[in-house]
């Protein structure tokens, strides 16, 4: 129906993803519902394609739909104590604890101002800091002024990759009280929640953005997207109501 097409439009454009509109549609209780296959279906129609081109909605964009891969990372031998994600407790895996974090960082070819991105493994809750150089210093600097602003229940373990601007991970942990995991070598998908959502900034700073010019509203806008987006896992609630919940409960 013409009803369910804009809604489904209107929501593509905001970033929402087709199961978060089939799943956030079926929790209104609205008489109209839809599948999140039939909304992929409609996409890649080739009438749909031609008159209305919604792929680059979607979080990949790509033409043909693809299965999901992984990209290359960092050696190792650099990271001082370093910890195999092996030895990370079970309870992070599971996603049942608040306060278990991964990191990573998004930069262009364009300028040398980048952001730092954090990622609670339970909720998605999202936090971006933009950081004048990808260096040690200022990555570690940056994820202790955020983290350090939440009870020490919301911040327990940070998973990382093997980048050299990782290598304060010790400072890290004495001032917030974390404990960190490193991904194994060419394993950066070992921290699918935060590439993931770095796909997700990928679509509004692409690779050609200058992050010099990029102001803080607009950063805060961001977060603002991405935390509000309905999540299937947490059955269409947002990760800012469900990360905001478990900062009440730990106080």
């Amino acid at each position: 129906s013409a009803r369910l097409r804009s809604y489904v439009h209107q929501h593509l454009r905001r970033g929402w993803s087709p199961e978060q509109i089939a799943g956030a549609l079926q929790k209104t209780g609205n008489a109209i519902t839809i599948s999140h296959e039939a909304i992929y279906q409609y996409i890649y129609t080739p009438r749909a394609r031609r008159e209305e081109n919604l792929i680059p909605c979607l979080a990949r964009a790509h033409s043909h739909r693809q299965c999901k891969g992984h990209r290359h990372t960092h050696r190792m031998s650099h990271i001082p104590q370093r910890i195999s994600i092996h030895q990370r407790p079970k309870v992070v895996q599971e996603r049942k604890q608040y306060g278990h974090w991964e990191r990573d960082g998004v930069e262009t070819r364009k300028g040398k101002t980048g952001l730092s991105v954090l990622v609670e493994r339970k909720t998605g809750y999202v936090k971006v800091t933009k950081i004048a150089a990808r260096t040690a210093r200022n990555t570690s600097v940056s994820m202790t002024r955020i983290l350090s602003r939440y009870p020490k229940a919301m911040r327990r373990t940070i998973t990382y990759d093997n980048g050299k601007e990782n290598v304060e991970h010790i400072r890290v942990n004495k001032i917030l009280g974390t404990k960190s995991y490193f991904c194994e070598p060419f394993h950066s998908w070992e921290k699918g929640t935060v590439e993931n959502t770095i796909g997700l900034i990928r679509r509004i700073f692409p690779k050609t953005t200058n992050f010099d010019h990029i102001t803080t509203k607009q950063i805060k806008a961001l977060e603002r997207q991405l935390n509000n987006r309905p999540r299937k896992r947490l059955e269409y609630s947002t990760p800012h109501q469900i990360f905001h919940r478990g900062v009440a409960l730990t106080h």
